[in-house]
């Protein structure tokens, strides 16, 4: 129903920078929260940061101040923006939408996930 499309993944080395895109195939204006994941090998999927509709953010514990998540609504995009990297954030990051069409239906749509690996 929606489709998700991340791209910005790569090799960096600790304290670096990169910047994760995620594009949707429809307006982010009608989805009510976007988000990035993770899963590093070993562990299960987590919460890096969430932005519901109305601006409001949220982030893990482990991303807070180093990380932001941003959105352009016009281009239909979520980033994130991820500083001073460390060896720990090396994960597969997966773009989420979450849609609310009724108070009894939510929907959950994930994108096919980027590389990211921090290493020197």
């Amino acid at each position: 129903q929606v489709q998700l499309v991340e791209s910005g993944g790569g090799l960096v080395q600790p304290g670096g920078s990169l910047r994760l895109s995620c594009t949707a195939s429809r307006s982010i204006s009608t989805l009510n929260t976007m988000g990035w994941y993770r899963q590093a090998p070993g562990k299960q999927r987590e919460l890096v940061a969430t932005l519901t509709s109305g601006g409001s953010t949220n982030y893990a514990d482990s991303v807070k101040g180093r990380f932001t998540i941003s959105k352009d609504s016009a281009k239909n995009m979520v980033n994130l923006q991820m500083n001073s990297l460390k060896p720990e954030d090396t994960a597969v990051y997966y773009c989420n939408a979450q849609r609310r069409p009724s108070p009894t239906v939510v929907y959950n749509y994930w994108g096919q996930g980027t590389q990211v690996t921090v290493s020197s």
